[in-house]
């Protein structure tokens, strides 16, 4: 049977279309050309092995609305890379960053409504709300300050940790909170972003936001090691739970006549169990 996967292609061109629409209405340098176009092509690259490895045919009503949100990213990304046509316009960057969010609520309810929730679906979603925040936390470090970028980073921190630590890959709990917290994340830097507060306050609510985040995170990492499995111990118990032959009592196999070879000792009932007919 063939497949059906033009999605990511679709999404390629579609990238194009958004970027030359920026291009054409506020202006786009060579650097947000080039990072837009490579966001696009590495991510409907991705997306494609994803959709291939999963065996899926084609881009489910859910995944449609993510890749939609994804696009939108490479608008935001391509208006804020440094060395562009000049400052990120506020009333372009807001905007697209806006839509990008109130879209992640839905893209849930799609899947939920058509009963097409997959994991594939889940780990894009979460790879395109991580990697907004991250540009957006970028974007704003030179006016806000360099710390900000512990909210763009602390989720490939945290993942970077769990190579490392086996016991950080478990599988977390549902938490509503946790999800509450990185709604809050971009909310907050889209705001920051459009420098509409003064920058005290500016900065205050984005420290506010990093320390929900911090608290978010840590909630998470104290219960994985809470949770983390125990060393294992089994081959030490099993060999321990076997009666050694040499254990058994003489008096249960009689005294050996002289120059006559020793009786052997019965073989326990787990060991011989295991032995070959």
């Amino acid at each position: 049977m063939s497949t059906v996967r033009n999605g990511p292609l679709v999404g390629l061109i579609v990238q194009f279309v958004l970027l030359s629409g920026l291009a054409g209405t506020v202006g786009l340098g060579v650097p947000g050309w080039l990072a837009g176009l490579a966001y696009g092509g590495v991510l409907c690259g991705l997306l494609w092995r994803g959709l291939r490895a999963s065996g899926a045919e084609r881009l489910g009503p859910a995944d449609r609305v993510t890749l939609t949100r994804a696009l939108l990213v490479g608008g935001v990304l391509a208006l804020v890379v440094p060395g562009g046509a000049g400052p990120a316009p506020a009333a372009v960057l807001v905007p697209l960053t806006a839509v990008a969010l109130a879209l992640d609520a839905v893209d849930g309810a799609v899947a939920r409504r058509t009963g097409t929730a997959s994991a594939l679906g889940a780990r894009f979603d979460m790879e395109v709300d991580a990697f907004l925040i991250l540009v957006l936390s970028a974007h704003l470090a030179p006016s806000v300050g360099g710390w900000v970028l512990a909210i763009g980073g602390m989720r490939y921190a945290f993942v970077a940790a769990s190579w490392l630590l086996p016991w950080m890959r478990g599988t977390l709990p549902p938490r509503y909170w946790r999800k509450v917290v990185a709604a809050a994340q971009g909310v907050v830097l889209a705001v920051a972003a459009s420098h509409l507060l003064p920058p005290v306050a500016t900065a205050a609510l984005v420290a506010g936001a990093l320390a929900l985040l911090v608290e978010s995170f840590g909630h998470d990492v104290a219960w994985l090691w809470r949770h983390r499995p125990a060393r294992a111990t089994a081959p030490v118990a099993a060999l321990a739970a076997i009666r050694p032959a040499s254990a058994v009592p003489l008096d249960a196999v009689g005294p050996a006549a002289p120059g006559s070879r020793p009786a052997r000792p019965p073989v326990p009932a787990r060991i011989a169990a295991r032995q070959p007919v």
